[in-house]
């Protein structure tokens, strides 16, 4: 079978590992949408498409998933450039 979040609410997998769904406090709905763009991201791109078969499978692709994020994915929101040639330029001005 493997290891597939596909059709699994990500509340339900929190619930399974005994852990608590971070919110915001009350009135600041705008404290995680970095990290919630982020894993929205992280759901569409990685977890909707993919299959893992093992734990590993997971950590490999998640961590070659974060380094491409980080170094290569362009955003429209960072003017076309990747996070990283986002923060040179901006380090370099």
């Amino acid at each position: 079978q493997g290891f597939h979040y596909r059709h699994t609410s990500w509340r339900a997998l929190l619930a399974d590992a005994g852990l608590t769904q971070s919110m915001s406090r009350r009135g600041n709905c705008l404290d995680n949408s970095i990290a919630e763009n982020f894993f929205g991201h992280l759901k569409e791109e990685l977890f909707h498409h993919n299959k893992f078969n093992t734990v590993e499978d997971f950590t490999t692709q998640l961590h070659d998933y974060i380094n491409w994020y980080n170094t290569t994915r362009i955003s429209t929101t960072l003017e076309g450039l990747s996070p990283a040639e986002y923060r040179a330029q901006t380090l370099a001005a």
